[in-house]
């Protein structure tokens, strides 16, 4: 039987970069404590100025910015696309990465998995009508880029998300209708 959850963005813990360069606030989890001990982790950054990023051997990354005008990251000495809201990039943990803002601040939001438990998919969705796709992962997470998003799952639930709320599904084993409403990010979690 799946679990289904809605967890609200008031109730994120906030906690310390790797690095101690800045804080997290950590949407959710697959286990663990700290930055120890997880399979997979969401999470929203606040950049408040260029520098580098906390490394995590053995880990993949997906990186997408929320709010501000954007970044340029430097990825093992290599310089990406501008990176600009709701556009995803992914990298190895282990790189070493440097961001540069191009205009001040900005919130990113953070996927970090290993490739060695785990395969993953994250794609962001703008739905101005109701949008519908069907997934059979075994955690499914929306998370919520607008006031208002719409998430409904098979013809049982239908959920409300406001701005950077997560819709999570535990331990599915069927394929579902999901349909959504709003811009939001998909993220399908399977064990390997």
């Amino acid at each position: 039987m799946n679990e289904l959850n809605v967890l609200r963005a008031a109730d994120y813990p906030r906690m310390p970069w790797k690095n101690g360069g800045g804080s997290t606030e950590e949407i959710t989890r697959d286990a663990g404590e700290g930055l120890e001990g997880f399979g997979w982790r969401l999470s929203i950054a606040d950049i408040g100025e260029s520098g580098g990023f906390s490394r995590f051997d053995g880990y993949q990354r997906i990186i997408s910015v929320l709010q501000g005008a954007g970044m340029n990251l430097q990825v093992d000495g290599a310089s990406t696309r501008a990176l600009l809201p709701f556009d995803a990039y992914a990298f190895k943990g282990q790189s070493t990465v440097s961001c540069t803002l191009i205009d001040g601040p900005i919130r990113d939001f953070n996927l970090i998995y290993a490739p060695d438990r785990y395969t993953a998919r994250l794609q962001w969705l703008q739905a101005t009508t109701p949008l519908r796709f069907f997934s059979s992962a075994r955690t499914l997470l929306v998370f919520g880029a607008d006031e208002h998003v719409s998430v409904c799952v098979g013809n049982t639930r239908h959920e409300q998300l406001g701005r950077y709320d997560c819709l999570q599904l535990n331990d599915n084993s069927e394929l579902l209708e999901i349909t959504v409403t709003g811009r939001c990010c998909v993220i399908e979690l399977s064990g390997i």
